[in-house]
């Protein structure tokens, strides 16, 4: 399983006992300094926890990064390149989204795997990246995407491009079980997200979550989904408006989050 503090937090939260926990992977994102987002900064302190890190863990921790669509593709390029001796498993998201053409130009120029698609709504957005082989694993979000169906669907042709399937799972314990569902039924399977061990958040509304075992989620033994879900319970939790993060360079103009 891979550790992934949701929001991206800085590596000093994954040191050895990570390791004692069972934890496979690990997780983090490039960070700000407050609101303020300065590339070459943010390149450069990348490249210093990305030392740390392996230093600290050794071999036996795969490293993945999130740039999370915050930089442009100079800047992408260069980090990418620079962290290349320190053997990350993938960099994600490392230009916007909505740019797949970008993708021809990091492929040439970057030797790390890449992993993209969370943000993509159906198998039609990961068609560029697929049918060009530019990518190297595929975050498919199931509660994005279209669910198991779709999810499957991108699987499949990712499958035939020797793409593996990294979900994107940041969400609570129900998005968790599914996930795993999914990642059982998937042959060309990477590693799956996890924010937290299963129990130790909303057990009051997922009674039985799944077990972990070594570093491991297995497979549950239910019916469905495998779960059950308090709905009366759910109701102490009730949906709240979060706003996201509003990044701005030393100039003031705004930048992606």
């Amino acid at each position: 399983m891979e550790f992934s503090p949701h929001g991206g937090s800085a590596p000093e939260a994954a040191r050895r006992e990570l390791m004692d926990e069972g934890w496979k992977f690990v997780r983090w994102g490039l960070s700000t300094e407050g609101d303020l987002l300065e590339p070459t900064r943010a390149v450069q302190r990348t490249v210093s926890q990305f030392q740390a890190l392996r230093e600290a863990l050794g071999e036996e921790i795969e490293l993945c990064f999130d740039i999370h669509t915050r930089l442009d593709p100079p800047d992408a390029i260069q980090l990418c390149r620079k962290v290349l001796p320190y053997r990350p498993f993938f960099m994600e998201d490392p230009v916007r989204s909505e740019s797949p053409q970008a993708f021809h130009l990091l492929r040439q120029k970057i030797d790390t795997p890449l992993a993209v698609g969370e943000q993509f709504a159906s198998k039609w957005d990961f068609r560029e990246l697929i049918d060009h082989d530019l990518i190297d694993y595929a975050r498919i979000d199931l509660c994005i995407c279209g669910g198991l169906t779709e999810a499957k669907k991108i699987a499949g042709w990712c499958e035939g491009h020797y793409i593996d399937i990294v979900v994107h799972n940041p969400l609570g314990p129900v998005s968790m079980m599914a996930c795993l569902h999914f990642n059982l039924a998937t042959s060309n399977f990477g590693v799956q997200e996890q924010p937290r061990k299963p129990g130790t958040s909303l057990t009051d509304v997922v009674l039985n979550q799944p077990e972990w075992e070594d570093g491991y989620l297995l497979p549950p033994q239910g019916p469905g989904l495998g779960i059950e879900f308090d709905r009366e319970a759910a109701e102490a939790h009730p949906f709240r408006m979060k706003e996201l993060p509003h990044l701005h360079r030393e100039d003031g103009s705004f930048t992606n989050w």
